[in-house]
């Protein structure tokens, strides 16, 4: 098994501020969709990310508040999963809750470093 990160970009954007009701159904969808790839034994990790953060440019860069983009890529979260390859993490893809609201899905193989 190899490791993938997920990385989710867009969704919901913050303006479009959906009801309570909207925002528990949305939630009830991440949470199945993480419990069927849990039951699947693909699931290793996840977080959401807050809004904001801090942007670092090198030596003599520093630090700037954001990072800012546009809403369609405004990374919202991650997970890390194990897929046999490529085809088998984006298949694992298909559930994604936030397709319907324009969002979608960075999937990067996480390279194996033989560690110390």
């Amino acid at each position: 098994m190899e490791k993938f990160m997920l990385i989710f970009h867009g969704g919901v954007p913050a303006e479009a501020r959906p009801s309570a009701e909207e925002m528990q159904a949305n939630m009830a969808k991440w949470m199945g969709w993480i419990d069927k790839l849990a039951r699947a034994g693909k699931y290793v990790s996840g977080e959401p990310l807050l809004p904001g953060g801090k942007l670092i440019k090198g030596n003599a860069g520093g630090v700037t508040d954001g990072p800012y983009a546009e809403g369609k890529e405004i990374v919202g979260g991650f997970f890390i999963i194990n897929a046999a390859n490529y085809d088998e993490a984006v298949s694992l893809c298909e559930d994604y809750p936030d397709y319907a609201q324009g969002g979608s899905i960075q999937v990067r193989q996480v390279m194996k470093m033989d560690m110390p």
